[in-house]
């Protein structure tokens, strides 16, 4: 007798497991839900342990289920990139997932060096700033935004995210700036931003009344720094992102403070797609761009939930 179960009930747990659902399962599958729970039963049967638990009008796994859904899910994954391969279709391209910010301001303008090292990739970079699903989806890596290591995925810290103020010279010259509270009396970009709550709630000893949240809001950092270049306020903004910009002095730092966002920027990938070329390649160039560009500020590269700066 095999030791491997079936695999038309792996499949389906796999499925299930992913959706933890049963009725998104038989529809990605083609299969009625009365089948999907069918080879549920034996698959559990052959394992002698429950994999599903009803909770509420849903289906959750179990510890068993939890525990062994990741390799069932890294299985298939390495199944489908094996065809791949066969195919040609796979080999030598990279796709890679990272948040609008980091991939518009810090790595859009690194890929270049990229390309030069490794001349036979093609690299797929997808702006999003949503989780995706790495175990079940196209992309090789994603770069994350997040407090810690997660779980079930290879992860290497990047740099941490400190926020602080930054404004045109031309709108601070306009708008002295000598405290904090001042702040509240000219035009803050997107002024509902958590960043603007971050930064000054964590102004030591530093108390104010209400706060004003009427102003220009917009969707990213990308679109809040562009505004601030162009005068029309101060934004709240991670300086690492924008270091180009405050070097060539078209932004500038009216208060020393810096206070850290409760997530870092991190690398992560699939464990079974560790010593996959490709991803070691953006493994070890990533690793080495980012301490070249931290540099002259080693700090960013220590992995933290709150990174504050020093006041002078």
């Amino acid at each position: 007798m095999s030791v491997l179960p079936p695999l038309a009930a792996i499949r389906v747990f796999e499925a299930a497991a992913r959706h933890e659902n049963f009725s998104r399962a038989a529809e990605e599958l083609a299969m009625t839900q009365a089948a999907v729970s069918y080879q549920m039963k034996i698959l559990e049967e052959r394992l002698g342990a429950a994999l599903f638990v009803r909770r509420g009008r849903g289906m959750v796994l179990t510890d068993v289920g939890r525990r062994i859904a990741p390799q069932v899910s890294g299985a298939f994954t390495s199944l489908r990139e094996a065809f791949a391969v066969v195919r040609g279709e796979n080999a030598s391209v990279l796709s890679i997932t990272a948040p609008r910010t980091f991939s518009t301001n810090w790595l859009a303008g690194r890929l270049g060096d990229f390309h030069v090292a490794h001349p036979d990739l093609t690299v797929r970079l997808d702006m999003c700033d949503e989780l995706v699903d790495l175990q079940s989806s196209e992309f090789d890596a994603a770069i994350r935004g997040l407090p810690e290591a997660t779980p079930g995925l290879v992860c290497h810290h990047l740099m941490a995210m400190p926020v602080t103020p930054l404004a045109s010279p031309g709108f601070l010259a306009s708008h002295p700036l000598t405290s904090p509270a001042d702040l509240l009396s000219v035009p803050r970009l997107s002024p509902e931003d958590s960043w603007w709550d971050l930064w000054f709630d964590s102004l030591p000893g530093f108390e104010m009344a209400a706060r004003s949240n009427r102003g220009i809001r917009f969707e990213s950092q990308v679109l809040d720094g562009h505004a601030a270049i162009a005068g029309h306020g101060v934004a709240i903004l991670s300086p690492p992102m924008f270091k180009p910009a405050i070097d060539a002095g078209l932004l500038v730092q009216p208060f020393p403070h810096v206070t850290g966002y409760k997530n870092d920027f991190w690398l992560v990938y699939p464990e079974h797609k560790r010593n996959a070329p490709k991803v070691r390649a953006l493994r070890d160039w990533l690793l080495a761009a980012v301490r070249e560009a931290c540099r002259d500020d080693p700090a960013l590269l220590t992995p933290r939930s709150a990174w504050v700066s020093p006041d002078p």
